[in-house]
């Protein structure tokens, strides 16, 4: 990833050259030629990054520039350091700044000769930049391939091989699988099946393949290997020699020849008037399926293609254009893994006893991964079963298993493909989740935030840092590379997983590539110039007198020890970028955090941390802080100075407490809050100690994207809307009243900012706010919804979806009078029937759906001639027991009396497995 910390370098050289070259006086030529050779080896490195788990010599080169940038960025950002030191006034400040001009002048000259010296290793490194070019070309040219999969003997045709015997939990998949293949319509339709690498997509494609069902249907059927070494010349001709030699026909004269033109005509005029099934295996992007798809055509005889690939962009591509769905390939379940486990490992025996626990320990770290249990399952059928030590020590160095053991080599080679064949951009991206434990849940927005502070986002046109981030992380996703955690109620992913063994194929590269430090144990490679540490656990893993003074990075995780940050790195590091000690015992504010210019991102959430000092200030290049569930309630007013803040969080809950209005407590922001200019996040703020006055403030941020507001008063509200409709970048808005009965008047709002995609609200509305059918992507979202007394006179139709927070609804006498349907479904927290419904004297419908086992209980039919219902808890078999009250329950069009005679009220109930109409 020698690419990202040079193109890092670049960014940093051109501000440098900007602002401060002036500053170093004869070191300007050595900057400038410094500039133009990286920027002359940042566009080879692009390329280079295919070939570097290939080529030995160009993995050392590689290491050798990637060494080189991070000198430099040291240089440069300690010269930097000098100039930004603060003197103070007075006599004092008069000998300070005359004693740091002399150290400015000898630290000057330091930096040019070091600058002199990297230029001299530059010089030499340049000198074998062509003969890598010309081995590359070379290299390409003989292949067809940029990936290092070359170099390894490709094991995918065993794939093909496997002997159903020795399938487990394949039987489910193949049977979809061929239903998916013979139903459907008569055009041509594609059937991709997605799944991390391993998954085993290949195998179950070839066992619907051979299926011989499948056979008698398709008479015509090719298997086509895409994979990494794409090229499309090679591929149509395989195909053409595939589909000849199955309709017994001899290859057209010439076919090598051929240009990529011809080639599609010829496979589509033989197909043309056949049903066929093509398969193309471990297709990698989406141009080979482009390439592909107008060779094969969209024939009225039922024709079929299954494509396996690891990247769901490709599968959700190819599918939409005939309107059928992915196939995504699930991990193994328990029971299957533990039978193939032991069936490979122990020859179709059960397992030992004394062994059970640690041989499913082992298994844990597998995930489901068909290929990954048979890989470990190699390795262990030949140790001793007497020797529980060997095993155990399997179990706790699986990570280094990974690495050594020869049996494993091709598990560590599928995994890496995928890693191999990212854009280098994306690399360093996903190297850093090393930084994270093993089984950690990775918040999204704090991985973001931690990528920018880290400066792995490059800038794009028309985009802020955090939607190219968004952009990076949904690529990662697509390629199967990560997987999805937890979303929130409206479906945005919330929380990431990296399946375990990928994981230790990162970390075994961030070690390499001495990327990241993880200080877990005792046994930690400690290398010169550590750029991030991850510290797990406990202190004691951090060695003495190791070198941090060039550290940009620093995490805790689990560490329980009380934290005194000048006793563990005395030294100090200066350098610092990121500082994340996220659940941490701390209960003041780090003082050694005010030497700390280059801090971009700090993280103390968590901590019992009290109060912000007011050398907070000198933080000028931060861009995060966050003091999420801190106990901090104010900010010092030199937050203000923070010009480059784009994300604050600053609240906290009490979780002892069920009242909701009540649980979460922001802080009281300053009222010149409007000086933030860069803000894109601000939550929570308490709104009752400024009132309008920050409210007006708030229309200042116009970069704001979420903005979360609690204890807002009535007289507020027009305020409010006034700085609302200037917020035109807004996605997400967060409103909670004072109390539970202070009314939100948001009625003021005339142009509401049309981008917001999520509105919370919790408090009382006496209407809901007439601007709400102006926002199109809208998820609506409270906790309490109270309707008062000529609210909606002319409402006739109220539907509630998804209120994820919805615990309770309230309706007054005549606050709806007209109301005939009333709708309400998938609040999963609402336990009941809205309090006062019996005011809605024209109701008709009333209809509930996917809603809590609790709330359907609620519902009681009432007593058999009635003109209403009521609200009672009634038995568990709710359905029989309106049956014994004398209602057929039929189908959702037919519920009556037993005499038919109709009823003047209707209720719809749906709730996963009851669809019952209640009359």
């Amino acid at each position: 990833m020698a690419e990202s910390a040079v193109g890092f370098l670049l960014d940093k050289l051109s501000r440098f050259v900007e602002y401060e070259i002036q500053l170093l006086g004869g070191g300007r030529e050595e900057v400038l030629y410094l500039r133009g050779k990286l920027e002359h080896l940042w566009a080879f490195l692009k390329v280079a990054d295919a070939f570097e788990e290939c080529d030995e010599e160009l993995k050392v080169w590689i290491k050798q520039v990637r060494e080189i940038a991070y000198d430099t960025e040291d240089a440069l950002d300690e010269f930097t350091l000098l100039q930004v030191h603060d003197h103070g006034d007075g006599f004092y400040g008069s000998l300070s700044r005359l004693s740091c001009c002399i150290k400015n002048r000898k630290a000057r000259s330091r930096i040019v000769y070091e600058l002199q010296g990297i230029n001299s290793r530059i010089t030499n490194i340049c000198k074998g930049y062509e003969r890598l070019l010309h081995k590359m070309n070379k290299a390409e040219q003989g292949s067809g391939s940029t990936s290092a999969s070359n170099t390894w003997q490709d094991r995918r045709g065993d794939a093909l091989l496997i002997d159903k015997i020795d399938l487990v939990g394949i039987d489910e998949p193949k049977q979809k699988l061929v239903q998916d293949l013979m139903k459907g319509g008569c055009g041509r339709e594609v059937v991709p099946v997605a799944a991390m690498g391993g998954m085993g997509k290949t195998t179950l494609a070839k066992q619907v393949y051979d299926d011989a069902e499948v056979k008698k249907h398709f008479k015509i059927r090719a298997w086509i290997t895409v994979s990494q070494s794409f090229k499309i010349e090679e591929l149509l001709k395989d195909m053409i020699r595939e589909i000849f030699r199955v309709v017994s026909r001899p290859v057209p004269e010439g076919l090598d020849s051929m240009n990529n033109n011809r080639l599609r005509r010829i496979i589509k005029d033989l197909l043309q008037k056949r049903r066929y099934l093509i398969v193309l295996d471990d297709v990698w992007r989406l141009h080979e399926w482009d390439a592909v798809k107008y060779a094969l055509p969209n024939n009225d005889y039922g024709s079929r293609v299954i494509l396996t690939t690891r990247n769901t962009d490709v599968a959700s591509t190819s599918v939409a254009e005939s309107g059928g769905e992915v196939f995504n390939l699930k991990p193994l379940a328990s029971k299957e893994s533990w039978d193939l486990f032991c069936r490979k490992t122990f020859q179709g025996n059960a397992c030992p006893t004394y062994l059970e626990e640690i041989c499913k320990n082992i298994l844990k770290r597998c995930e489901g991964l068909p290929l990954a249990i048979v890989a470990i399952s190699g390795v262990l059928a030949t140790k001793d079963k007497r020797r529980i030590d060997e095993w155990d020590m399997v179990c706790r160095s699986f990570g280094a298993e990974i690495d050594g053991n020869d049996k494993l080599k091709d598990l560590k080679k599928v995994l890496s493909l995928s890693f191999n064949d990212l854009p280098y951009y994306l690399k360093s991206c996903f190297l850093y989740l090393s930084i994270f434990p093993e089984d950690y849940l990775i918040e999204r927005m704090r991985l973001i935030r931690l990528w920018i502070a880290e400066g792995f986002i490059e800038a794009k046109e028309g985009k802020t840092p955090e939607e190219v981030a968004e952009d990076y992380l949904n690529e990662l996703l697509n390629r199967g590379l990560l997987q999805v955690a937890d979303t929130t109620s409206d479906g945005r992913v919330k929380m990431y997983h990296v399946h375990d063994l990928l994981r230790e194929i990162i970390v075994s590269k961030s070690r390499d590539q001495k990327f990241t430090v993880i200080a877990k144990d005792q046994n930690v490679v400690w290398y010169d110039k550590v750029r991030r540490l991850s510290i797990h656990n406990t202190l004691q893993n951090v060695q003495e007198n190791i070198s941090v003074s060039q550290l940009r990075s620093l995490f805790m995780f689990g560490v329980l020890e009380k934290l005194f940050m000048h006793t563990i790195f005395p030294r100090g590091f200066r350098l610092l970028h990121v500082l994340d000690l996220q659940n941490a015992r701390l209960k003041k504010f780090p003082i050694d955090i005010v030497n700390l210019y280059y801090l971009k991102y700090l993280s103390l959430r968590g901590t019992k941390v009290k109060i912000i000092p007011s050398f907070i200030g000198k933080l000028q290049n931060l861009e995060t802080l966050d003091l999420k569930h801190t106990r901090v309630t104010e900010l010092p007013v030199e937050i203000l100075k923070l010009q480059r803040l784009r994300h604050l969080l600053v609240y906290h809950f009490k979780l002892e407490s069920y009242e909701y209005f009540h649980s979460r407590y922001g802080f009281q922001v300053q009222e010149s809050i409007g000086h933030l200019r860069s803000l894109q996040k601000l939550c929570f703020i308490e709104a009752n100690g400024g009132g309008s006055t920050i409210m007006t403030e708030l229309g200042k941020l116009n970069q704001l994207r979420r903005l979360g507001i609690l204890k807002l008063r009535k007289e507020d509200g027009k305020s409010l809307c006034s700085s609302l409709k200037r917020l035109t970048n807004l996605r997400a808005l967060s409103i909670t009243s004072i109390g539970k009965e202070e009314i939100l008047d948001l009625q003021h709002l005339s142009s509401p900012p049309l981008l917001i995609q999520r509105l919370y609200v919790r408090g009382r509305l006496e209407t809901l706010p007439h601007w709400l059918p102006s926002l199109h992507g809208l998820v609506f979202e409270g906790d309490m919804l109270s309707f008062r007394m000529g609210g909606f006179k002319k409402l006739k139709v109220l539907g509630l979806d998804k209120f994820s927070e919805l615990r309770c609804m309230k309706v007054e006498v005549g606050a709806m009078p007209c109301v005939e349907k009333l709708i309400i479904q998938r609040c999963k927290l609402l336990k009941r029937v809205p309090e006062g419904i019996e005011y809605l004297a024209k109701l008709k419908v009333l209809e509930f759906f996917d809603m809590p086992e609790e709330f359907i209980q609620t519902l009681h039919p009432g007593e058999k001639g009635s003109d209403y219902w009521k609200v009672a808890h009634i038995p568990q078999a709710y359905s029989t027991y309106w049956r014994e009250g004398g209602w057929e329950v039929n189908s959702l069009e037919s519920l009556s009396e037993g005499d038919n005679s109709p009823r003047p009220n209707t209720i719809i109930i749906k709730s996963h497995d009851l669809q019952t109409r209640w009359k």
